[in-house]
């Protein structure tokens, strides 16, 4: 059985990563997604477990100490991990993981884990994240435009990503994600060693 392979899934808030993946993990229910932990407050509607490990900070820091996260950082005042556990064994079962994180979160994955594949899902242009941002109606007008800056900086190091899929129509997006990981499987290192370990 070949492993699976990792996926960080990068890009601004209000890009529409969650929308996105939600629609790929309902054609592909194979992928494995991984649920991050954090301190902020549940969403309306979020429930603990499925969207997202809602931990209190005391809680948090422990699972620092003992080395559960794969990556953690903070974001606009709260912070988020990757629980790795599941993440390993998940791969060892030849499934494809996805990590929704962010670029201080990919980095960290990266420098202990080079093989990871960083897809960066950027805007169609800063005025629709704006309005995506706005019409959402979480957050307050001055932490949009923190978002937005936000953005910008992260936009800054799009290129150090191995693919770079632009929003513009959630059917789009899907397909060239898909696309992505089909092609990653394509690899020759991988196919030879599939038909090398074939009797």
């Amino acid at each position: 059985m070949q492993k699976g392979k990792t996926f960080i899934v990068s890009g601004p808030s209000g890009v529409g990563k969650s929308t996105v993946l939600r629609l790929l993990l309902d054609r592909k229910p194979d992928i494995y997604f991984s649920v991050s932990s954090t301190t902020r407050d549940p969403r309306p509607g979020e429930i603990d477990g499925i969207h997202y490990h809602f931990l209190g900070m005391d809680t948090f820091q422990e699972r620092i100490a003992n080395d559960d996260f794969l990556e953690y950082a903070e974001y606009v005042g709260n912070f988020y991990g990757t629980p790795k556990k599941n993440i390993d064994l998940a791969m060892n079962r030849g499934q494809d993981v996805i990590l929704d994180i962010e670029i201080q979160g990919a980095i960290q994955v990266t420098s202990k884990r080079p093989e990871v594949v960083r897809i960066f899902i950027a805007p169609p242009s800063w005025s629709e994240l704006e309005r995506r941002l706005t019409e959402r109606g979480t957050d307050s007008a001055d932490k949009i435009q923190k978002r937005l800056v936000r953005a910008k900086v992260e936009f800054q190091t799009a290129h150090t990503y191995d693919y770079f899929v632009i929003n513009d129509s959630v059917e789009s997006a899907v397909r060239e994600l898909t696309a992505i990981i089909t092609a990653e499987h394509c690899k020759p290192t991988e196919r030879m060693a599939l038909i090398n370990s074939r009797p």
